[in-house]
């Protein structure tokens, strides 16, 4: 059997298994709210905030400023989060919210990785055996990386900093215990494990410049110990920099932008949906290029219906649709989170912030959005164009693309050929027509 047809007998076992015994976990619901750490613990966590390392199913949080950005210094981060109860479970919700929609998107990427309709040249690696050992330094071991350091941590582990044997280069690995993951319930019919093999198989479908790379993923039926290597992005977040007296400056926010852009106008034309984008999802690498990471939330759409039931990104990122609790269509709700961290970018503080949730949440939906007399006019435009309250009047990215504060000196932002259209070209060249299904409009 190949190694991937047993990775997905693995996936589709434990998704019967959940299914059968989702009965035993119905109508639990337990919700406390907890302090978290603000964007300034996101900058002295440095390359962790890469992935956002929060692999549960992430809950409405609000995200209080620190010293690097915020509307009031003296707020705290404010988080509503499912903890462990003595009988186990993590399910923050109602049935209708998540059965649907998730497993919808399981069942759409196993179809593409069964049909190979992945948009990447070389497929991630995939390592069934692991050797746990130590260097002749006493430094622990996984295969041929050997440990550096611990540079993140999260609900279900942590995250640390490996240097490969074989090419010398920086990797950061997210470390999991399966059996921990399949402890942790976080819907009816579903485990953390869930949500991270959900993770791992849009990361394995994916290959962009402005995309945290998935590189390999560890995973010994013999042992509980599971493990993602990824690229390392040694640099700073989007927002390093901007604080409540100054913004980054115009031309670094641009910059910044024209990546975002690229990266999402990429996973939305594969039918991805982030769910997160914000500022401490948002890389910059030693040479200034934006990489989006964390994909721990992300749904997965066909047939351009990208109507989803549930936003369980960040509040101050949350669209004003997606309070209302009522279904709301995902790229639009991804368009307005770029909206929100150019705001954070270019005025160092968030458009909408309350002192609690629905404050928050209130504020977002009702509240006009204030902009400064003495803004550059085309980025006023642009921002009030992203932050449009009704959806359907909102600009999409590729409105965004075209703008002329986008375009500024740069010019237009280069047009990246993925492998799948790169597959469907070449096909049309050679009079092929069995490629068509792997391609995207790009």
């Amino acid at each position: 059997m190949h190694r991937f047809d047993y990775w997905l007998l693995f996936f589709r076992f434990w998704i019967d298994i959940l299914n059968f015994g989702s009965v035993l976990h119905k109508g639990f619901r337990i919700v406390v709210f907890v302090k978290r750490n603000s964007f300034e613990s996101v900058t002295e966590m440095g390359c962790c905030g890469c992935f956002g390392f929060s692999f549960m199913r992430k809950p409405k949080k609000v995200m209080m400023p620190g010293r690097g950005l915020g509307n009031h210094a003296s707020q705290e981060s404010l988080l509503a989060e499912a903890v462990e109860d003595e009988e186990g479970p993590f399910y923050n919700g109602d049935d209708c919210e998540f059965r649907s929609p998730i497993k919808r998107s399981e069942e759409i990427l196993m179809y593409r990785m069964q049909h190979g309709l992945i948009c990447r040249e070389y497929p991630v690696k995939e390592t069934h055996n692991l050797i746990r050992s130590e260097d002749e330094n006493g430094q622990k071991m996984v295969n041929e990386y050997v440990r550096e350091r611990k540079i993140g941590a999260g609900s279900y582990g942590k995250v640390v900093l490996y240097r490969s044997r074989i090419d010398g280069k920086e990797y950061a690995i997210k470390a999991f215990h399966k059996s921990h993951l399949l402890k942790l319930r976080v819907a009816p019919s579903e485990t953390a494990m869930t949500d991270v093999l959900r993770e791992v198989l849009i990361m394995k479908i994916l290959s962009h410049p402005n995309i945290v790379n998935l590189i390999e993923v560890i995973d010994d039926p013999t042992t509980d110990h599971f493990y993602m290597v990824l690229e390392y992005v040694e640099g700073k977040w989007v927002c390093e920099g901007s604080g409540p007296t100054r913004g980054l400056e115009e031309s670094t926010a641009r910059k910044y932008l024209r990546d975002i852009v690229a990266g999402l106008m990429y996973l939305h034309a594969h039918n991805i949906v982030h769910g997160d984008i914000k500022p401490d999802n948002l890389l910059v690498t030693g040479n200034g290029t934006v990489k989006i990471g964390d994909f721990s939330v992300s749904q997965v759409f066909e047939d351009g219906n990208d109507e989803l039931r549930r936003s369980p990104g960040t509040p101050v990122f949350t669209a004003p649709e997606c309070c209302l609790g009522l279904t709301y269509h995902g790229k639009a709700a991804d368009t307005w989170a770029v909206g929100v961290t150019l705001y954070c970018m270019v005025l160092g503080k968030y458009p909408f912030l309350g002192e609690t949730l629905q404050d928050t949440y209130d504020k977002i939906v009702n509240n006009p959005l204030l902009l400064p007399d003495e803004m550059n006019p085309l980025l006023k435009n642009l921002i009030e164009g992203l932050l449009c309250k009704d959806p359907l009047r909102r600009m999409t990215l590729e409105d965004v693309a075209q703008h002329s504060w986008v375009i500024g000196e740069e010019g237009p932002i280069p047009q990246f050929l993925c492998w799948c259209k790169r597959v469907k070209l070449h096909g049309a060249e050679s009079g092929g027509t069995g490629t068509d299904n792997l391609a995207y409009n790009n």
